[in-house]
Order: structure tokens, then sequence, then C-alpha cells
């Protein structure tokens, strides 16, 4: 896949729900992601911590790329790492299509986001729910996703921020049309409505799929919510 085929994965008419693989049965990985797959998941969101730059551990390009061998899925990498730069290559090679990085790691995001486009990849800038869309606004025009977070990231399972909400807002008003909003954490039946409406169309969510008896109704649900 290329880099407009990949931009076009995320340019549906529909809400686009990514299910966080930090929730999942790892003990199962390929069974989830056949479920996954079986259950119209549009994306596939792996959240990578480092354990410094985020207060936990998760996964690491090695295990993407063996998930990569099992799922035709889109892949969007989530880096909660340091020094995502030094480690970019790495994510490539797994089969990475979408790969954000902080603007609290690094404050001048703008190399980073241009090779991850040189690769052929979407590039994607997150920002903390303490952080103001004014600390990522020099860096929009080298963005095809904005990422919101709505809990402090580090862990499933947290309640969600609706105080991060007027961000997307704001993001709608000055983004590309073309550039894709996400939002992460406790995206759950009753929080996916008002993040749409703020403006998201990317909606990460971890517990409200994995917790869910079966996969396929939780996503169709939470993109009827969304607008679907």
């Amino acid at each position: 896949m290329d880099r407009r085929s990949r931009l076009a994965s995320l340019a549906a008419d529909h809400p686009l729900i990514a299910p966080s693989m930090l929730k999942c049965d790892f003990a199962d990985l390929v069974g989830e992601l056949s479920r996954l797959d079986a259950a119209g998941a549009d994306v596939i969101h792996w959240d990578v911590m480092d354990g410094h730059f985020v207060p936990n551990l998760s996964y690491g390009p090695m295990l993407i790329q063996a998930a990569r061998k099992r799922s035709e899925r889109f892949f969007d990498a989530h880096l909660m790492i340091s020094d995502p730069g030094k480690y970019l290559d790495e994510y490539l090679q797994a089969g990475c299509d979408a790969i954000t990085i902080h603007i609290e790691a690094v404050p001048d995001p703008t190399p980073v986001l241009s090779r991850i486009r040189e690769a052929g990849r979407v590039a994607g800038l997150a920002l903390n729910p303490g952080t103001p869309v004014s600390a990522i606004e020099p860096f929009l025009p080298a963005c095809d996703l904005v990422l919101v977070m709505s809990v402090q990231p580090g862990f499933g399972g947290q309640r969600f921020m609706p105080e991060v909400l007027p961000k997307l807002q704001r993001l709608k008003e000055i983004v590309s049309p073309k550039t894709v909003l996400s939002i992460d954490g406790g995206i759950a039946a009753s929080t996916i409505s008002a993040a749409s409406a703020a403006g998201a169309r990317l909606f990460v969510a971890g517990s409200s799929v994995f917790d869910a008896a079966e996969y396929g109704p939780a996503i169709a649900n939470l993109a009827h919510l969304a607008g679907a």
C-alpha cells in the first residue's frame, strides 16, 4: 500500500473505530486479530509505551511486525516514547501504516513527521490533556492526523476527560479538511457521541471493544453512536 492508498483508507465517509490492542488477550494475539477482522474493525491501534515517556511498558516493533503477517487491516502505531526519531525506522519496517508521535516528546516534530511521510506512511501528532492546541499549531501542515488524548497516556481503562473536547472543536476549525482528527481514551457508548460532535472521526476504543461479549456488535454500536 502506498501513501495515497493509506490516506484514502482514513478518508472513509463513516466514523472509523480503532480497537486498541493494549486491551487484547496477548496469549491469543492471532485469534484476537482474526476476531477483529471478522468484526469489521477499520483500524488496528497499537499503543507503544517505553516506561519513560509514560509510566508503563507495552510492546515494540517485533510484535507489530509479527502481527502484520496475520492481518491486512490498517495499522495505526501510537508511539508514546521519548525519542521516536531514534526508533522510527523499526516501526516503518514493522509495517505500520500510520505513525503518531507526541509533541511533548518532540518539541519540533517536523523532521520526524517528514520522515514518516517520505516513507509513504500517514504522519500523526498527538497532544496530552494538559497540552494546548497552540503547542501544535505551527506543525499542523506537516500532519495527516492529529490525536487528542482524552486520558493521561500510560494505562488503559481510564475515565474519559470531557474537558478536552474544546480542543477537537478548535482543531476542526483550523486544520485542513483532509486532516484526520482522532481521540483516544475512555471512548465508549456513553462518550463517543460527544467526541464525534466535537469533530473526531477516528475513535480509539479499548475496553468498550475487548470487554464486550462480541466484538462485531460492539464496534457497530460505537460507529452508530458516532454518526455512521
